[in-house]
């Protein structure tokens, strides 16, 4: 007979080898869900969650391997945490930067889904790319962003995709601004900025969550008016091959 014990241990390891297989093997979707399945079995999830991005190391960024490396630096165990310092100490996205801005940072309140925290530290960095007038005054000329190096850009863009599963960074604005030909009042109630003639207000009426709209975030400041964001979604970054999620 039996020992009903020695059965339980083997059902779930067997449980857990066939949750590994799926996660490697499974569709975006399917991975992404079982992510937070593995992190809701404790130690044992935790330890496929790191074996997999440990083996995933060597490719670029992506929704899900950004969806696993957020849910090991939330659990902010001893564990996690000397794993992540050790095998991704910046994060997951490369922190590149033609003018030595240092993004850090920003990939923390990523990756802990503050993205209030994030909003506001985008516009600083945003500002420190503009030069000392624009961090003074803390906002930005359109004239400022079209000199924007590309790398940071992208930089920025990247760690707001992939620790958002996709729904935030400019390039998500960009994507609905050309779907709408350009039309700005088409996009704003579809980004949750203005509905009717009223405009979000800052910032208990935006949503610092993954339940915003796509696009939601990072904000910009459309009050004074859409030149800035037009620099921006206009950018040559968008259009460039050498994208900065590699």
């Amino acid at each position: 007979m039996t020992d009903p014990t020695t059965a339980s241990v083997t059902e779930d390891s067997e449980h857990i080898a066939e949750l590994r297989q799926q996660l490697r093997t499974g569709s975006e979707k399917k991975q992404l869900q079982l992510i937070s399945e593995l992190t809701s079995l404790g130690a044992t999830g935790l330890e496929v969650l790191m074996e997999f991005l440990k083996e995933q190391q060597s490719t670029p960024a992506n929704l899900v391997t950004g969806l696993a490396y957020q849910a090991l630096y939330q659990v902010n165990a001893p564990n996690t945490t000397a794993f992540l310092q050790t095998h991704f100490p910046t994060g997951l996205v490369p922190l590149r930067s033609e003018v030595g801005i240092d993004y850090l940072p920003l990939q923390q309140r990523l990756a802990l889904a503050d993205f209030l925290a994030a909003d506001r530290l985008t516009l600083e960095k945003l500002c420190e790319l503009a030069g000392a007038a624009a961090i003074q005054r803390k906002w930005l000329y359109f004239s400022e962003v079209e000199n924007f190096p590309i790398t940071d850009l992208q930089t920025i863009n990247t760690l707001w995709f992939i620790h958002s599963q996709g729904k935030f960074g400019f390039s998500v604005q960009r994507e609905l601004w050309l779907s709408f030909g350009k039309n700005w009042e088409k996009l704003w109630p579809k980004i949750g900025w203005k509905a009717g003639n009223n405009w979000t207000r800052y910032p208990n009426e935006f949503t610092w969550d993954l339940s915003a709209p796509r696009g939601h975030l990072p904000l910009s400041n459309q009050l004074r008016g859409v030149r800035v964001i037009a620099s921006l979604l206009s950018h040559p970054a968008w259009t460039s091959t050498s994208k900065g999620d590699g």
